[in-house]
């Protein structure tokens, strides 16, 4: 039986994206990302205040990067479930609702294939509850 302890993060973030990170924490408070899918600035991760945004009951969990939980929407998950998310920053435009527009960057989210050890360890982590549901 797999460990669930051995289970990796759903989502982790370079140095660059947690120093911005922590730029926009000490601007505006605690915030929290959330990754919806779909076109436009819905497939890139929007970094909210986290007063100003409400969680649904269709959102997942991912984890935290820094202090700030990471959600994504149900949909989202189901497709990604078998990817580490990295979220990185480039310069840019950030989406037009997140904390990090006009800034000259912009977080962006990188992935790579869970492998066959990790995905075990993430459904032994399910089952123990200490994971995201990978329905």
């Amino acid at each position: 039986m797999t460990d669930p302890a051995l289970a990796p993060p759903r989502v982790v973030a370079t140095p660059a994206a947690l120093a911005f990170l922590a730029e926009l924490t000490a601007t505006h408070g605690p915030v929290l990302f959330h990754q919806s899918g779909g076109c436009c600035d819905g497939s890139t991760p929007m970094c909210w205040p986290r007063s100003d945004f409400v969680i649904g009951d269709g959102d997942v969990r991912l984890g935290e990067i820094g202090e700030a939980p990471f959600h994504m929407a149900r949909g989202q998950f189901d497709y990604w479930k078998h990817t580490q998310l990295i979220i990185d920053v480039v310069p840019g435009m950030g989406g037009m609702f997140s904390l990090d527009n006009g800034s000259g960057r912009r977080f962006l989210t990188r992935s790579r294939l869970f492998t066959d050890g990790e995905v075990a360890a993430l459904a032994a982590a399910e089952q123990a509850g200490a994971a995201p549901a990978a329905r």
